[in-house]
């Protein structure tokens, strides 16, 4: 497709991957707005960007519909949805705990829902449109103290092929990204270190990822890719 004018709303665009998704398609002309519960962050990347912000937590149904109303309403239509909000919570098996486990499900897998179905109820109607699930690596392979992030990826990814054989008729893509190691504040806020380094992944690169992928003809798509460094060590 062509990236010109395309009109696009990233989730949890305010830092991060999101981020850096939005910069790459602003720099190839596309109509760009970042969703995020944090409203003076959202503001001060929208304005960074040169982006509409829309404030909302996509884990509240209220929250989704607004916003690509919001969206649809400011832009004319939406031809491309960035499912990137989430979030990762790591522990044992034995000392999980429910309110936590439960709030990564409700970001990643339930949050991801509601943006889709919203976004999905135009593209259907327009038969056209491109749906992007941002998952991980982590959707591919669990490991240790990893059960509620990487249930919830292996989750986003069974819904991915779910919608991606309800959509097709429709002429809409549906994409699923998986990410490994990023250079982020992600392990920061789980409260893990993580080594920086020239060598491992940077929003950039996910970012140009995309933009490959999104601009092959419409005719075609990519249904799923993961990312990795080249040697990370």
């Amino acid at each position: 497709m062509k990236l010109k004018g395309a009109k696009v709303l990233i989730t949890g665009g305010s830092e991060g991957i999101g981020y850096g998704i939005a910069a790459a398609l602003v720099a190839k002309g596309a109509q760009v707005a970042i969703m995020g519960r944090d409203q003076t962050k959202l503001d001060a990347a929208a304005e960074k960007l040169g982006v509409s912000g829309i404030q909302g937590d996509v884990t509240v149904e209220a929250d989704a519909e607004a916003a690509v109303r919001q969206f649809v309403s400011e832009f004319g239509g939406i031809d491309i949805l960035v499912n990137n909000a989430g979030f990762g919570y790591f522990a044992p098996l034995v000392d999980l705990d429910k309110e936590k486990f439960e709030a990564v499900f409700a970001t990643n897998v339930t949050g991801a829902m509601l943006m889709g179905r919203e976004a999905a109820r135009h593209f259907v109607k327009q038969e056209s449109g491109t749906l992007i699930n941002i998952s991980s690596t982590s959707g591919l392979s669990g490991g240790k103290t990893s059960s509620a992030y990487s249930g919830s990826k292996f989750a986003l990814r069974g819904m991915t092929e779910c919608w991606r054989a309800e959509l097709r008729p429709h002429n809409v893509r549906v994409m699923l990204v998986n990410p490994s190691e990023v250079q982020t504040e992600f392990f920061a806020k789980v409260g893990m270190p993580q080594q920086q380094s020239p060598k491992k992944l940077r929003a950039e690169e996910i970012a140009a990822a995309i933009v490959g992928a999104l601009e092959i003809d419409d005719r075609g798509f990519i249904p799923e890719f993961s990312v990795f460094a080249t040697n990370p060590f």
